[in-house]
């Protein structure tokens, strides 16, 4: 089965009545946890993005704490978890300062968290690409923000 373009998804979109667009809602909503979520973002937190940052801030520290730092190996899965999680979210929100605010949380809690980025290469490597993620979503911003977030950038 070959799926539709957007276009044409809207037009039908447009076209159902409102009883027929619900239950298309929910059967999207029950088909992947993905599509729930980004429901409940439109839905539900959209209009508050400053509260859905400080979520999502909450819901890192908390998977933050749940690290295994025995091994180096267990904090670099961790990490990338926690990365994967962010992305999720920053993607639902479709805003640039979301982004460079989550981003910039992500990388702060990975320098006190102690974890010693430096002996793999693969967290260093990884640390250093979210910067570089970071550089480029401030450089679309406006320039006085742009100011505030490069202050704010933990040091590499």
């Amino acid at each position: 089965m070959k799926a539709a373009t957007i276009n044409t998804i809207k037009a039908e979109l447009q076209q159902l009545p409102t009883n027929r667009l619900i239950e298309v809602c929910i059967r999207l909503a029950r088909f992947k946890k993905d599509n729930k979520e980004l429901l409940t973002f439109l839905l539900f937190e959209s209009d508050d993005l400053e509260g859905y940052v400080v979520n999502v801030k909450l819901q890192a520290d908390v998977l933050f704490e749940e690290i295994n730092t025995s091994n180096i190996y267990f904090c670099k899965k961790s990490i990338r978890k926690i990365g994967r999680v962010i992305n999720r979210y920053i993607q639902y929100s479709g805003s640039k300062i979301v982004e460079v605010e989550l981003l910039l949380y992500f990388v702060t809690k990975i320098k006190e968290s102690g974890i010693p980025i430096q002996k793999s290469t693969a967290l260093n490597n990884l640390f250093n690409n979210q910067l570089k993620k970071i550089k480029v979503a401030v450089s679309l911003l406006h320039e006085d923000l742009q100011y505030d977030y490069l202050k704010q950038m933990p040091v590499e």
